[in-house]
């Protein structure tokens, strides 16, 4: 570190050298006019979210106008803590804070930007958002209508289609081409998957909806158009993107169409972590982001590691070096380890699941607590074994992947209440309230949405229509408690949505006293919100992430091993951390090979999981797996390999070791085996 950055009047004390590079970039004292663009190649622990926190505040304390400052991260969680990381900079410099305006996910700041400039594209500004469920459930009506759900050969599942449609719009990719590399299954059906997505888009303009993807869709078109493109970009003089890596082609158009030329962007990433993929992430957005300008845009890299043990990422700089196209980075820690991470080879899942418990015991009986310990893994059904090994140890354990607080049957019920009041022409919310009712199915629900459809003011024609049979007793109460929340003062609507639902709750759930707390909770997040579309926006976009109906059996230990795949572990830590099951086949993943891409983000996988580990890395490799399909008297296991990204030129950077001790060594491959001559014999079963 510089001797000025000793000083306790620099204002960047703290940072290290590379840190205050990327912070100062293009800022002079009482000058931060935009400057040329930067990209912020930031390593995994390497103070990222510091870093950017400074940057935004060294803006605001040279003299930028925090109101012209667009601050975009991948979860508002995100962007608050960076504000407030800001904000505290900013007070310990004695410069007084001003609130960030615009900070914000790529779709909340997209749907206020399409509300602002409705009128200009064609929307109108009172559009509802749908979630991945509400999606899911539309694409299902308009699969019904179009008769393409009673074909004689299965036609791809609503999940299906919608994944597919999300895709395509993500990636940008053409639907053929897109189907042939990720659903060469649902090839034959293109044809009529055209027909279903303009019929999806149609509907979606009928009701006044917007989906999750038609949030970055419609922005980035809105940027194609010059006159508004120009309006829009003439708001902001500094963009600030984190977690560059995880962009989708059209939020890398969206940036380029703010910032033409460059100035004012700044970008923040690891290339080496982009592994989202699945999600239409395109790690091409990163790795041709300097080039994307004239002059390049400017890199600076984060290379001190505050996380790990050095030996840690000694294994790890080697695991990622062998990528096919990276940034340059080695990463180093003043953290210095005589213990090198181990290479545990084991006999089969079952002893996997035995060591990995053993060892978690053996830490918290040396103090390490419970929380401070995690199994990560590629898939989900991975950890099955290794569950039940816990369960009867009697170990607790957390496994990411539960419901979100959104996804929760009952929260869905009083949102669809609030938002069919807010668009009565959302067909999806109609759909999901009338079923609440008692005697009402899907059939009568859409059948007595069709009667209203047409009508100018649907709240109205619904108060006025006759019920149906099945819920006249219930009706009067049910178009009251809309007719209310439409006249109420928010945020009065929820409770009156809510005190008219709990009834219905305790009809048709079980569990009903989990699910009413739930929705009192609901009821005061709304109480931080200015009005029911700001409210609905919000949540829908960026949910809590806890419910009642979480996933797996309640905990009753305040202390628990966390299980989790890979990709829910991106950006999280612990003390010590076990990948299991880090063979070919698993990792990479048997159906990740097709391509040399594909591939190349496994790779990027393992290290993201090598890098969560601060003190203690254990990567397990089974042996041998066992397996249902083999004939019988024929050995039911299938051998496995080390995975291919630890090959034998890097093993220098691991502690080898066997267990349980007694056990023969090996480096995880199959054992040799006299060849047995199986041709004749196979003939035979045919004859």
């Amino acid at each position: 570190m510089s001797a000025a950055a000793n000083q306790p009047d620099d204002p960047l004390a703290g940072l290290n050298p590379a840190q205050r590079a990327a912070v100062m970039h293009g800022v002079a004292p009482g000058d931060a006019a935009p400057a040329g663009p930067l990209l912020v190649i930031a390593g995994a622990g390497s103070g990222k979210t510091m870093t950017l926190a400074h940057r935004v505040a060294h803006l605001i304390a040279s003299g930028a106008d925090a109101r012209r400052i667009l601050l975009i991260t991948f979860s508002r969680r995100a962007a608050q803590e960076m504000e407030r990381r800001a904000e505290r900079i900013l007070t310990r410099r004695g410069v007084s804070a001003t609130s960030i305006s615009w900070a914000g996910t790529f779709h909340a700041i997209g749907a206020r930007l399409l509300r602002m400039h409705a009128a200009e594209i064609g929307l109108d500004p009172a559009f509802t958002i749908h979630d991945r469920s509400d999606s899911a459930d539309l694409m299902a009506m308009v699969r019904h209508d179009l008769a393409l759900s009673s074909r004689e050969k299965r036609f791809p599942l609503k999940g299906t289609c919608l994944q597919i449609y999300s895709l395509a719009v993500n990636a940008q990719a053409p639907l053929p081409e897109l189907l042939a590399r990720r659903f060469p299954w649902c090839v034959e059906w293109t044809d009529e998957l055209k027909r279903l997505f303009a019929a999806y888009v149609e509907a979606k303009q009928a009701q006044n909806v917007l989906d999750y993807d038609d949030l970055l869709l419609w922005w980035a078109e809105t940027m194609a158009q010059p006159e508004i493109a120009a309006r829009i970009a003439e708001r902001f003089d500094h963009v600030l993107v984190d977690e560059y890596q995880d962009t989708n082609r059209l939020q890398g158009a969206i940036l380029t169409r703010l910032k033409p030329d460059g100035r004012g962007l700044a970008v923040v990433g690891d290339d080496a972590q982009s592994i989202y993929s699945f999600r239409a992430a395109e790690v091409r957005n990163i790795l041709d982001f300097p080039g994307l300008f004239s002059p390049p845009a400017r890199i600076v890299t984060l290379e001190a590691n505050y996380r790990s043990t050095q030996p840690i990422l000694a294994a790890s700089n080697a695991v990622i070096a062998l990528a096919r196209e990276r940034f340059a980075k080695t990463l180093t820690s003043d953290r210095p380890s005589a213990s090198k991470p181990r290479l545990v080879s084991v006999r089969d899942e079952t002893d996997q699941a035995a060591y990995v418990a053993t060892r978690i015991l053996e830490a918290r009986e040396a103090g390490l607590p419970l929380k401070s310990q995690a199994a990560l893994f590629r898939a989900a059904h991975h950890s099955a074994a290794l569950e039940l090994e816990l369960t009867r140890r009697n170990i607790p354990f957390v496994k990411f992947g539960g419901l979100r607080f959104l996804e929760a049957a009952h929260v869905k019920d009083l949102l669809a209440m609030l938002r069919f009041v807010e668009n009565p022409g959302d067909r999806v919310a109609g759909f999901r309230l009338l079923q609440l009712l008692p005697g009402i199915g899907p059939g009568a629900a859409g059948k007595f949405l069709d009667r209203i459809a047409d009508a100018p003011d649907r709240l109205a024609a619904l108060a006025a229509a006759k019920p149906p049979a099945q819920a006249a007793a219930d009706w009067p109460a049910f178009v009251a408690t809309l007719t209310d929340c439409a006249a109420a003062r928010w945020p009065a609507e929820v409770e009156r949505a809510r005190l008219w639902l709990e009834p219905q709750v305790e009809r048709l759930y079980d569990d009903a006293a989990a699910r009413k707390a739930d929705l009192l909770q609901l009821e005061r997040l709304a109480q931080a919100f200015a009005g029911r579309a700001a409210f609905l926006t919000d949540l829908t976009l960026d949910p809590p992430g806890a419910t009642s109906a979480e996933a797996g059996p309640p905990l009753r230990d305040e202390d628990y091993v966390i299980l989790s795949t890979i990709h829910s572990a991106k950006g999280q830590e612990w003390r010590s951390v076990f990948l299991v099951n880090a063979v070919d086949g698993c990792l990479p993943s048997d159906l990740a090979t097709g391509s040399a891409d594909e591939i190349e983000e496994e790779r990027r996988l393992l290290y993201v999981a090598m890098t969560r580990a601060k003190d203690e890395l254990d990567i397990v490799t089974p042996q041998r797996f066992f397996t249902t399909g083999q004939p019988r008297g024929g050995d039911r296991h299938v051998y496995a390999a080390r995975t291919r990204f630890i090959p034998a030129a890097i093993l220098k950077h691991f502690e080898q070791t066997v267990w349980p001790a007694a056990a023969r060594p090996g480096d995880g491959r199959a054992p040799a085996v006299a060849p047995v001559d199986l041709r004749a014999k196979m003939r035979g079963m045919w004859g």
